[in-house]
């Protein structure tokens, strides 16, 4: 008893000792699939509403089809690679040595380059009184000094435990002592497998896998196993992927990316940018991805509708409004007139559902007219459903004046220039001063938000002050109907 304590105290410390295995050095980048991101760009269009790129890209992480994995090898300062691939071309599997896919391929697709055929023979000579078996699986392997147990025990590792390491496989192995046990392996080593190769010229016979493995080598593998600098594979192919290194490396790094997603929301900006979509920030802490940037409608200098003035002037009044809420304040639905109950007739449809009613002219105009403010960014609806207005852009402070050197002795001081006129900073600051994307407006002319460019700066902050409440999930929608966008009303 008092013996044990202390072998049990060194294992635990073993076990606290462990450390994994560094994760092999293969470069691996995940970007959303094409089809993926045109679905959710049709769907943003559609919506009109900003939603949070990295709230998308955590959508995106849990859908595999919807990522792509491209893997790269590394090469050291010589050129020379760190850690080669190698691509087997019947299911498009990587790989990270010949021997791994050439196990691989004569374990899944044995069938396609061999047939098995089983032939009587002689039992093996001598008197065997145990036999090795596996401690997980109970196959049975054979007598340890039988010429046949180091092939039996490998092929076993091979094709059932590969992703342990074969050292720690081979503790697992037990001897039995049972009579029936070792009467059966007997039994089953009276025949004799030979393998009849297919799809050669020639036929030809083999004994033992030895052989077949030496002539798959020979004769398939420079068609079969391609040696690659780059593969992608689609996000379901790649957390399968049956070399367990490789499969290690893809878990890590996915879940890297789900706890902040930065590489999958740079892909995403740029190509959400490709199809027309535009990038702001809200307090300049969460970037959003919409139809259209933010751009203030100042209502005194731009003639409008007097609808459109009245959208505008509710959301200012009423933060956080929805799009609900605005029609119930501008155009009310009528009160639906009383029904009297009437006994149904046999010859009346089943009743269904009631229709939806038609909606009013008032109704109408207020929707194409948010329609026209939304799309041209004058108002923004966010994926939660509240709306907000465009703020009025901030005056840029006016430039600092260059400082004159001192003049020298005996030379006349240069004349000061002119002090600029702070109207003209103004309007030069509202009219885009600084550099934008084309059709944008300048980042510092939103109060709220920030205008972003694809791929820029998309660190997301962890202080907000003015967050909108969190967005609803972003998935197929179920739109109310506008009508096409509309010019500016007069």
């Amino acid at each position: 008893m008092g013996g044990r304590g202390p072998d049990r105290g060194d294992r635990r410390g073993e076990r606290r000792d462990f450390r994994p295995p560094p994760l092999v050095e293969v470069g691996i980048a995940l970007f959303p699939d094409d089809k993926g991101v045109d679905s959710l760009a049709k769907q943003i269009k559609m919506t009109g509403r900003a939603y949070p790129l990295f709230e998308i890209a955590q959508m995106i992480l849990q859908r595999p089809e919807r990522v792509m994995v491209e893997f790269t090898v590394r090469k050291n300062p010589e050129g020379q690679p760190i850690q080669p691939l190698f691509l087997c071309a019947l299911d498009d599997t990587l790989w990270l040595s010949e021997d791994e896919a050439v196990a691989h391929i004569l374990q899944k697709h044995f069938g396609t380059f061999y047939q098995a055929e089983r032939t009587a023979t002689e039992p093996p000579k001598g008197k065997y009184t145990f036999v090795a078996q596996c401690g997980m699986s109970g196959i049975v392997l054979g007598p340890p000094n039988h010429h046949d147990y180091q092939n039996q025990l490998r092929k076993l590792h091979t094709e059932r435990f590969s992703r342990m390491p074969f050292e720690m496989y081979k503790s697992r192995v037990k001897i039995v002592r049972d009579e029936a046990v070792v009467k059966k392996w007997v039994e089953d080593q009276s025949w004799k497998t030979e393998y009849i190769c297919l799809n050669v010229p020639e036929p030809l016979r083999l004994t033992g896998m030895e052989a077949v493995e030496k002539h798959f080598r020979e004769t398939h593998k420079e068609n079969i196993i391609k040696k690659v600098e780059l593969h992608t594979l689609p996000g379901t192919a790649a957390r399968s992927l049956r070399s367990p290194e490789l499969a290690r490396l893809v878990r890590s790094v996915w879940d890297d990316q789900r706890r902040f997603p930065l590489q999958i929301a740079t892909t995403l900006s740029q190509q959400f940018a490709t199809r027309g979509l535009q990038f702001f920030k809200v307090n300049r802490t969460i970037t959003h991805v919409s139809i259209a940037r933010p751009h203030y409608l100042d209502l005194e200098a731009v003639p409008v509708s007097e609808g459109v003035k009245k959208i505008v002037e509710f959301i200012n009044a009423k933060p956080k409004s929805t799009r609900r809420q605005l029609m119930d304040a501008l155009a009310p639905a009528p009160p639906a007139p009383a029904v009297l109950p009437v006994a149904p007739d046999a010859t009346d449809a089943p009743a269904g559902a009631p229709a939806a009613p038609e909606p009013t002219p008032e109704q109408t105009a207020v929707v194409s007219d948010l329609h026209w403010l939304i799309h041209q960014g004058h108002v923004i609806e966010f994926a939660n459903g509240t709306l907000e207005t465009a703020k009025k852009p901030a005056p840029k402070p006016p430039k600092p004046e260059p400082k004159t050197p001192a003049p020298a002795e005996g030379q006349q001081p240069a004349e000061a220039p002119a002090e600029p006129d702070s109207n003209a900073v103004v309007e030069a600051s509202s009219e885009g001063s600084v550099e934008a994307l084309p059709g944008s407006v300048p980042a510092d002319s939103v109060d709220t938000t920030e205008i972003v460019r694809p791929a820029e700066d998309l660190g997301e902050g962890a202080a907000v002050t003015q967050e909108p409440p969190r967005p609803e999930p972003l998935s197929e929608p179920s739109v109310e109907t506008a009508p096409s966008p509309v010019s500016s009303p007069s």
